[in-house]
C-alpha cells in the first residue's frame, strides 16, 4: 500500500466518527445510558485516532536530513502507536470506569427511542466505513490470505488500525443495542452498565493487539521472506557475483527498506569490476523492488561455498 493507499478509508472512518459521536452524545443526554456515554466517547477517541493517523502520513513524508538520514517513514508506526495508547486509556478505561460506576449505583434508561435510533443510525454509518476500509485493504491483500495475516503481516499501519477500530466500533454498538434494550425490558440499569464494561474490556482488547503489532514495526521489522528471496536472487544473477554471504533487511518506513548484504566476489577481480558488479546489482534490486531506497553492499571473498540463506527475520 503506498502512502496515500489508506487515506480514503481514514477519510470516511473520520467523517463517520465524528457524526456518530455527535448523534450518541445527544442521546446520552436524553437517556442518561452509561452504554450511549461510553459509546460516545469510544466514537471521540476513534475520531481523534483517525486524526493522529492522517498526521503520522503527513509527517512521514519529510525529506531525509542529517539528524535522519533514512527520513522520517517510521513517523507512520509511532502515530499508529499512539493510536493503540489512546483507545486504551481514553477508549477502553473510561468505559469500564463508567460501567462499573453504573453498576453500582444503576438508573432507569429514559426516552430508550433516542438510544435505539442513535445506535442503528451509527451502525449504518460505521458499516459504511468498515466496508470502505476493508474494499481499501483488499488491493494490498494477498491472494488467499486470511484478515488476521493480513493484520499481522501488513507493513502499512493505517488500514489495519482502521479495520481493527470499526470492527471494534460495530461489536461495540451490537452490544450496546443488546445492553439498552435489556435494561428497558427487564426495568434493571444494571444491564446498561455491563454493556459499557463489556465495550471497555472489547476496546482493551483491541488496543493491546495494535500496540503490539506496531511495536514489532517501531522497533525494526524485516522485509518478508518472498522479498528477501528476490533480492538474493537478483544479487546472484549479477555475473560477478558468485553468492551472497548474508543478507539484512530492515523497513524504515512502510514502502521504504533497508537493504545490507555481503557478496561473495573472485579473489582475482579486479576493484573496477567489483565496482561494475555492485552498480548493476543495486540497479537489479531497485528495478525488481522498488521500496528498496538504501542499498549498502559489502564484496568479500568467498571462503565456504555454504549456500546462502537470507537474514534472520525479526
Amino acid at each position: 500500500m503506498s502512502a496515500e493507499g489508506g487515506t480514503k478509508a481514514i477519510i470516511a472512518a473520520l467523517g463517520a466518527n465524528l457524526g456518530i459521536a455527535a448523534a450518541k452524545f445527544v442521546a446520552f443526554a436524553f437517556t442518561g445510558s452509561a452504554s450511549m456515554m461510553a459509546e460516545g466517547v469510544h466514537s471521540v477517541a476513534d475520531s481523534g485516532n483517525q486524526a493522529l493517523l492522517l498526521l503520522g502520513s503527513k509527517r512521514s513524508k519529510r525529506a531525509s536530513d542529517r539528524e535522519h538520514p533514512f527520513g522520517y517513514g517510521s513517523e507512520r508506526y509511532f502515530y499508529a502507536f499512539i493510536v493503540a495508547v489512546v483507545l486504551f486509556t481514553i477508549g477502553a478505561l473510561f468505559s469500564l470506569y463508567e460501567g462499573w460506576h453504573k453498576v453500582i449505583d444503576p438508573h432507569d434508561v429514559d426516552d430508550p427511542a433516542w438510544a435505539f435510533g442513535v445506535l442503528i443510525f451509527a451502525i449504518l454509518l460505521e458499516g459504511f466505513s468498515f466496508r470502505t476500509a476493508l474494499k481499501e485493504a483488499n488491493q494490498s491483500r494477498g491472494r488467499g490470505q486470511s484478515w488476521v495475516s493480513y493484520i499481522r503481516r501488513a507493513k502499512a499501519p493505517e488500514l489495519p488500525v482502521v479495520i481493527l477500530e470499526d470492527f471494534a466500533a460495530l461489536l461495540g454498538l451490537v452490544i450496546a443495542l443488546i445492553c439498552v434494550a435489556l435494561a428497558v425490558v427487564t426495568g434493571d440499569g444494571v444491564w446498561d452498565g455491563v454493556g459499557s464494561m463489556a465495550i471497555g474490556v472489547l476496546l482493551a482488547f483491541v488496543a493491546i493487539v495494535l500496540a503490539v503489532e506496531t511495536k514489532s514495526m517501531l522497533i525494526g521489522e524485516a522485509a518478508s521472506t518472498d522479498v528477501e528471496k528476490q533480492i538474493t536472487a537478483e544479487l546472484e544473477s549479477v555475473e560477478e557475483v558468485d553468492r551472497v554471504i548474508h543478507l539484512r533487511t530492515l523497513h524504515v518506513g512502510p514502502e521504504e527498506l533497508l537493504v545490507a548484504a555481503k557478496i561473495a566476489v573472485t579473489h582475482d577481480d579486479t576493484a573496477g569490476e567489483v565496482a561494475k558488479a555492485i552498480d548493476a546489482a543495486e540497479k537489479r534490486i531497485r528495478a525488481a523492488v522498488p521500496m528498496a531506497h538504501h542499498i549498502y553492499l559489502e564484496p568479500d571473498l568467498d571462503r565456504s561455498g555454504v549456500a546462502s540463506e537470507p537474514g534472520p527475520k525479526a
